[in-house]
């Protein structure tokens, strides 16, 4: 059975904290600019008009249209861009005002519009409870080819959840390996298999541990409830349960 090569975000929704900031209407559309409104310190043209610039480059963004998102939800949630913006880039420790197209380009038009998708995802999940409903956490699977990033874009998704004061925890495909010993013996039944000789492939990956770690996850309802993660050991070829562990709040 083939396993697709994908990380795992699992976001617990909670009845007391809200999936997006309020952010006031600076809708173009509306027949304003991006500008403060009257009354407000005065930002110097040139902010603004990179902030304008900015508004832009968002809107050209290849995920905006598929996450649901219009250039006037965009202006109307500006402020959540630009402070996403701000800690993704205090995360990989960049100049969020020097940016190079290529960061732009990551940041902008992937790890946020993926993390404002997930939000709508984990609101949209909790508003099929009532109050005082058990609310399991949700899981958001990303899949994608080899090198394509995915670690790299979970990282930041489990920190902007955090920093947004959520929790949530993640977990990989391949924290799901055989143990050494397990893909010696599959080697050894397969042998003349390139494919199975070596852990990475499909085959190579203990698909019934993932699932019930998975189902283990799902059923976490009651807040403070604990539950230790794997994780995988290069070194000594077995999975191990990490610490901290993932706690349901």
């Amino acid at each position: 059975k083939a396993a697709a090569l994908c990380s795992l975000t699992v976001t617990a929704a909670t009845p007391s904290r809200k999936a997006f900031l309020a952010c006031p209407d600076h809708s173009p559309a509306a027949g304003r600019s991006l500008t403060p409104a009257r009354g407000a310190p005065a930002s110097s043209p040139a902010l603004i008009s990179a902030v304008q610039d900015l508004y832009e480059f968002i809107c050209s963004g290849p995920l905006v249209e598929r996450i649901g998102y219009t250039r006037e939800r965009i202006a109307e949630s500006i402020d959540r861009w630009l402070w996403c913006g701000s800690q993704v880039s205090r995360l990989f420790r960049i100049d969020e005002l020097r940016l190079t197209d290529a960061e732009k380009s990551r940041i902008y038009h992937f790890y946020i519009p993926v993390f404002l998708w997930c939000e709508d995802q984990v609101a949209d999940h909790r508003s099929k409870y009532n109050d005082g409903d058990e609310i399991p956490p949700l899981v958001i699977g990303v899949s994608a080819p080899q090198g394509s990033g995915k670690t790299t874009l979970v990282f930041a998704l489990d920190y902007l959840f955090r920093v947004s004061g959520r929790n949530s925890a993640t977990l990989s495909i391949d924290d799901f390996y055989l143990t050494a010993a397990e893909q010696g013996k599959l080697r050894e039944t397969h042998a003349g298999n390139a494919l199975l000789e070596f852990r990475g492939n499909a085959g190579s990956h203990d698909l019934q541990f993932s699932i019930d770690t998975l189902e283990s996850l799902i059923k976490l309802t009651k807040e403070g409830t604990k539950m230790k993660l794997p994780r995988y050991d290069k070194v000594k070829g077995c999975s191990y349960l990490s610490v901290p562990e993932f706690i349901f709040e």
